[in-house]
């Protein structure tokens, strides 16, 4: 039944939002330039990797040494409304339709956490990854690391028809307002390096 409804919303939004992402892509051709989406490899259900689709936000800028300039420096002014808005995500409705994530679930996080997870926290890739989760509707990327991962696992051992239902709604409200899009003082969240607890 959550694959049918994931297919059912997925295919709807595409439809009705599938002007608005064209309207986004443009403007991040002519701001940021090509490509105009980000694809990054991620773990999904089971850490089976699966291939990320978003809005590119950042631009790409080095150092004199020839290094990444950081998230801060890259960020752009079309890149921070993408986030505020959470439009930066849209294109995840591919990875939905396609099977790799779920409407709801644990964020797909970074590859290289994989080894950093304790075997608790590594539970949360016991079931499909999603768009949004539990951790993003108390707090988002303004919670700390260890607060999120709990609440990923959480989500695993209570996950329901009527908690995603919850969820989705309480996920408008926080787009809506524009709360927890990052870290105070950051654009983005710094990287998880292993649990403190």
């Amino acid at each position: 039944m959550k694959r049918f409804i994931d297919l059912f919303i997925a295919l709807l939004l595409l439809f009705l939002l599938l002007p608005l992402m064209l309207l986004v892509a443009i403007l991040i051709r002519i701001e940021i330039g090509s490509p105009v989406m980000f694809r990054q490899e991620r773990p999904g259900l089971k850490a089976k990797t699966f291939r990320l689709y978003k809005f590119r936000t950042m631009a790409v800028k080095y150092d004199e040494n020839g290094e990444l300039l950081s998230d801060e420096q890259r960020m752009t002014s079309l890149g921070h409304k993408l986030r505020r808005w959470s439009l930066d995500e849209l294109p995840q409705l591919f990875n939905v339709i396609k099977g790799d994530i779920s409407l709801v679930g644990p964020r797909p996080l970074l590859m290289e956490y994989l080894p950093l997870y304790t075997s608790e926290q590594a539970r949360r890739h016991d079931v499909r990854p999603g768009i949004t989760g539990w951790a993003q509707v108390n707090g988002r990327n303004a919670v700390d690391w260890d607060d999120r991962l709990a609440m990923d696992v959480w989500y695993v051992d209570h996950q329901s028809f009527w908690l995603d239902m919850k969820i989705l709604v309480m996920t408008f409200l926080k787009v809506f307002k524009g709360e927890g899009v990052s870290q105070p003082g950051r654009v983005t969240m710094d990287k998880f390096r292993g649990s403190n607890r």
